[in-house]
C-alpha cells in the first residue's frame, strides 16, 4: 500500500459545523469493495483449480493460472508501474517481480496463492487505517447538529453554523454542549472527559466554563457563547488529530526509506541467492519474505493513534513532530504562576509607605492594571472592585515582561512592578519597608517617581501538581523551575512540589537564555508555560507547552496545549509519546528482524514461495495492529478502555 498517497477531504471541522459528513469520507469507511471481493475470490478458486489439476485446453501452459495472475495482480502490477515510474521502491514492486518469476516458471500454484496473501493484506491494512480515519470522524459524533437559542422573541431551535459570539443556549440535561462559553445560569453536573479527561463529572455554576463535546448531565444551563466552531477545545481537537493524519514526522520519513531500502536488500539477496543456487524457488522466496509495510503504513497509524489519544486526554499536538519529540523528553522546565499555581491569586495584605493611605495605593495600582491580562493585575483588579472603589481609565498602558506596568492616569505615571523597575527608575524603597511575608509575591507602586507602597499577592499551588513533579521523577525527567517571581516564594513552591532545581527573579529574556543554554548541551527540553512572558522560552524550547487557560500568546507559541490546565494530563501525554516511540521502534525492530531471518532461510531453500508470503503477510499485519493499539476510542463508553490504557502506560514508564 502506497503511504504517500493523499485523501483530499473536507475538513473535519468544517463538517461538524456544517451539521454533516462528506459523501467522500462515509466512502472511505467501505474499504472492501464487491470488486476486491470478487477478485480475491477468483484468485482463491483458480489457486484451488491449479491444485487439483483440473482440465484445461492449452496442455503446455496453465490458462486459469494465467488469468487468475492477470486479473487477481492487476492492482499489484499497476501500483508497482505507478512506483517504478515516480522512482519508489516499494513492496508492490517486489511483490510484482515474485509473482511473474514465478509464472514465469509454470509454479501457478505459488503466483496465485502470493497475489491472494497481499490482496487480502492490501485489504486488512486498508481496513485497520481506516480505524484511525474513523475514530477521527468519531468525533463529530459530539457536536449536536441543532441548538435551542434563547433570544428577546423566546425560545428557538436552530443549526450550529448560525450561532454568534454572545448568545445564549440552553442545553437541557443529557444533552451535548455545542460551543465553549460560560454557564449564565442554572445548576449541574457535566461529563467533560472528551476533552480534560477528567473521570469525574463536574460541578458548573453561574460563571462557570463549559466546553465544546461534552455531556450535561443534570440541570438545565443557560450559556453564553464564547468561541464556535473551529475556535472551541473540540474544534482545536479535531484540528489537531486531522492535522496528524495529513502531516508527517521525521520518523515516517525514516520509515518509507528503510521500506526502500528493504525492498533493495531483498532484490540484492534474491540475484545472489539464484547466482550461487540456481534455484528459481528459493530466489522467488527470498523477494516474497521481505516486507516492510508494517513498518511503512503501521508509523502513520501509531503517530495518528499517538495524537488522537493525547487529544482525548485534553492536550492538543500540534504535529507529529512534537509528539515524537515529546517521546524524548529528558528534561521539563515549569513556569510558576498559571503553571504550578492556578494563577487565581489574591490580594492579602495592602501595605502602604508613610505618610499614604491603603486607598491610594490600591486606587493607582488597580488603574494602571485595568488593562492587563497578567494574573497579578487581575488579582489587584479583582480586590478594588470588591472595595467598590473607583477605577479610573489609563491614558497610556505599557508592560514590560518579567518587570511590571508602567501607565498613565491622569496625566500621573504610576509604577505597578518589582523591585528591578523601581531600581531602574531611580525609586528608593524606605529601608524600614516591610511588604509581606515569605509566602506572598510583592508587587510595588510608585506614582510620578514617588513610592506609595505594595500590595502582598498569595497564589494557590495546583493540587495535582506534586503528583505530575513526582511521575516525572518516576520517569527520569529532571524538572527544573523557572519565575520572574521572587526567591523566597519561589523557593517555597518549590520545596513543596519536591522540586530542587529553582531559578526566581527572571526576566523573560533569561527565562529564554536558560532554555538556550539546556537544548544548546543536548537535553531534549519541554517548557510549559501560560503567559506572555512565557512565549520567547515555549518558542525556543525543543516542545512548548501551554495552559489552555494561558493567554493567546503562549498558546500560539506553544506546540501542545493542555486544555483541561492539568499536568498530569501533560505527564500522561509524555507516556503516551513514549509508548508511541516504543511501538514505532518494536516495528522497526522487528520488520528487519523477520526479514533478515526471513532473507537467510529462503535463500537456503528453507521457505517454500507460500510459506514466504504467509510470513510477509502475517509478521506485516502484526506490526500494522501493534500500531493499531495506541487508536483511541472516542465513543461514549470509552473512558474506561482509556482509564485501562493509560495504567498499562503507567507501569510501562517505570521500565522506560
Amino acid at each position: 500500500m502506497d503511504q504517500r498517497e493523499q485523501i483530499e477531504a473536507p475538513s473535519l471541522v468544517d463538517m461538524a459545523q456544517s451539521g454533516t459528513t462528506a459523501p467522500a469520507a462515509e466512502k472511505r469507511d467501505h474499504v472492501l469493495s464487491r470488486i476486491e471481493v470478487a477478485r480475491i475470490v477468483l484468485v482463491a478458486l483458480a489457486a484451488a483449480a491449479v491444485w487439483f489439476q483440473m482440465r484445461e485446453p492449452l496442455p503446455k501452459v496453465s490458462l486459469i493460472g494465467v488469468l487468475g495472475v492477470l486479473i487477481g495482480g492487476w492492482p499489484i502490477f499497476m501500483e508497482a508501474a505507478e512506483n517504478a515510474a515516480a522512482r519508489r521502491m516499494t513492496m508492490e514492486l517486489s511483490m510484482s517481480i515474485a509473482i511473474v518469476a514465478a509464472a514465469a516458471i509454470s509454479q501457478f500454484f505459488t503466483a496465485l496463492i502470493v497475489t491472494w496473501f497481499v490482496l487480502v493484506a492490501e485489504v486488512l491494512e486498508r481496513m485497520t487505517v481506516s480505524r484511525g480515519r474513523r475514530a477521527i470522524r468519531d468525533l463529530m459524533d459530539c457536536i449536536p447538529r441543532s441548538v435551542t437559542v434563547l433570544g428577546a422573541t423566546g425560545v428557538r431551535e436552530t443549526s450550529t453554523d448560525e450561532l454568534r459570539v454572545g448568545d445564549s443556549v440552553l442545553v437541557n440535561p443529557g444533552g451535548l454542549v455545542p460551543i465553549d462559553g460560560v454557564v449564565t445560569s442554572g445548576h449541574s453536573f457535566v461529563d467533560q472527559a472528551r476533552i480534560t479527561g477528567e473521570s469525574m463529572p463536574v460541578e458548573k455554576l453561574p460563571n462557570s466554563m463549559v466546553y465544546a463535546g461534552t455531556i450535561n448531565q443534570s440541570g438545565a444551563l443557560e450559556i453564553r457563547v464564547e468561541q464556535i466552531g473551529r475556535d472551541t477545545s473540540y474544534g482545536r481537537i479535531i484540528e489537531a488529530v486531522e492535522h496528524a493524519e495529513r502531516s508527517r514526522a521525521p520518523v515516517q520519513q525514516l520509515a518509507d526509506r528503510m521500506a526502500g531500502y528493504l525492498v533493495y536488500l531483498a532484490l540484492v539477496a534474491a540475484a545472489v541467492t539464484f547466482i550461487v543456487t540456481r534455484d528459481a524457488r528459493s530466489t522467488i522466496s527470498v523477494i516474497i519474505v521481505a516486507g516492510a509495510c508494517g513498518i511503512a503504513a503501521g508509523t502513520p497509524l501509531a503517530i495518528l493513534g499517538g495524537i488522537g489519544r493525547s487529544a482525548r486526554l485534553g492536550a492538543i499536538i500540534k504535529g507529529g513532530l512534537y509528539l515524537e519529540t515529546l517521546g524524548r523528553v529528558d528534561t521539563v522546565v515549569l513556569d510558576k504562576t498559571g503553571t504550578l499555581t492556578f494563577g487565581q491569586t489574591a490580594v492579602r495584605a495592602v501595605v502602604p509607605a508613610a505618610g499614604v493611605s491603603e486607598v491610594e495605593v490600591l486606587d493607582a495600582a488597580a488603574s494602571a492594571e485595568m488593562r492587563s491580562e497578567h494574573p497579578l493585575g487581575k488579582a489587584i483588579m479583582s480586590f478594588a472592585l470588591a472595595k467598590n472603589r473607583s477605577v479610573r481609565e489609563p491614558e497610556r498602558f505599557d508592560y514590560l515582561p518579567g518587570r511590571g506596568i508602567t501607565a498613565v492616569v491622569d496625566g500621573a505615571t504610576i509604577l505597578v512592578c518589582n523591585r528591578g523597575l523601581l531600581t531602574h527608575h531611580a525609586i528608593e524603597i524606605p529601608r524600614n519597608f516591610a511588604a509581606s511575608a515569605d509566602t506572598s509575591s510583592e508587587v510595588f507602586v510608585a506614582r510620578d517617581g514617588r513610592f506609595l507602597g505594595a500590595i502582598a499577592i498569595a497564589d494557590t499551588v495546583r493540587p495535582e501538581a506534586r503528583r505530575a513533579i513526582e511521575a516525572l521523577d518516576r520517569m527520569g525527567i529532571r524538572s527544573i523551575l523557572l519565575t520572574g517571581d521572587n526567591k523566597p516564594v519561589s523557593e517555597r513552591v518549590a520545596h513543596e512540589l519536591g522540586i530542587s532545581e529553582v531559578e526566581a527573579d527572571l526576566l523573560p529574556e533569561m527565562k529564554l537564555a536558560r532554555i538556550q543554554s539546556l537544548v544548546a548541551s543536548g537535553r531534549i527540553v519541554a517548557m510549559v508555560g501560560d503567559g506572555i512572558n512565557d512565549a520567547p522560552a515555549l518558542a525556543e524550547a525543543n516542545v512548548g507547552v501551554a495552559m489552555g487557560s494561558g493567554t493567546d500568546v503562549a498558546r500560539e507559541s506553544a506546540d501542545v496545549v493542555l486544555l483541561g490546565n492539568d499536568l498530569l494530563k501533560f505527564t500522561e501525554t509524555l507516556l503516551i509519546a513514549r509508548w508511541t516511540r516504543r511501538i514505532i521502534w518494536w516495528n522497526f525492530a522487528g520488520t528487519i528482524g523477520v526479514d533478515l531471518v526471513g532473507i537467510a532461510l529462503a535463500s537456503v531453500g528453507l521457505l517454500t514461495p507460500t510459506l514466504a508470503a504467509f510470513i510477509h503477510v502475517a509478521s506485516e499485519l502484526a506490526f500494522i495492529l501493534n500500531s493499531a493499539r495506541l487508536l483511541p476510542h472516542f465513543r461514549q463508553g470509552a473512558t474506561a478502555d482509556d482509564t485501562s490504557v493509560i495504567s498499562k502506560e503507567k507501569s510501562l514508564a517505570k521500565a522506560a
